[in-house]
């Protein structure tokens, strides 16, 4: 089967996933009267699991909702000893490298992975194993946050393959790896 590592996520106009004090209330701040997914559905049904890091899956934890996700969780850490006694049915503590993870995930059958959280998403794309990005924009500046992306040791090239408009606001675009 083909591996792929796919990233779908939300930013602020200036590359921002939370804000300075790591919160993310403001991406529903846009009227969504019918709860448009804008992608989300058609995109978790092309995946097999998901591997987030350590503060993701604790931002995740602190939703007040039930668990969000249907298909397996890795979560990365080097901090963390063990998953909550809460969800240690609904995660899996994963350490190593990217490489050796990677090869211990696809090792229990799961191919097509949903990469999530702005560390893990940098390390990731730090080690070019990111093969598609579909990120959200919303339409504020932040000015200060957690960014999306940071220093890469060389280029990495994208090529967009799907621009969609929802809410007559937010602007989604989709990019697959060019290599």
């Amino acid at each position: 089967m083909e591996k792929k590592n796919k990233v779908f996520i939300a930013t602020s106009l200036d590359g921002y996933i939370a804000d300075k004090d790591g919160r993310i209330d403001w991406l529903h701040s846009i009227p969504n009267p019918e709860n448009i997914d804008m992608g989300y559905k058609e995109f978790i049904a092309q995946i097999d699991a998901l591997v987030m890091g350590r503060t993701t899956f604790e931002t995740v934890c602190a939703f007040d909702m039930d668990w969000p996700y249907k298909k397996p969780v890795f979560v990365l850490s080097n901090s963390l000893t063990k998953i909550p006694e809460k969800y240690e049915c609904k995660a899996v503590l994963v350490k190593g490298t990217l490489k050796e993870i990677l090869n211990k995930v696809h090792h229990k059958g799961y191919h097509r992975l949903y990469i999530d959280g702005g560390r893990t998403i940098q390390s990731f794309l730090k080690e070019d194993l990111i093969d598609e990005m579909t990120i959200t924009i919303i339409p504020y500046l932040l000015g200060e946050g957690i960014p999306l992306f940071s220093n890469l040791s060389s280029r990495l090239d994208f090529e967009c393959v799907d621009t969609k408009i929802f809410l007559d606001k937010v602007v989604q675009n989709r990019f697959v790896r060019v290599k």
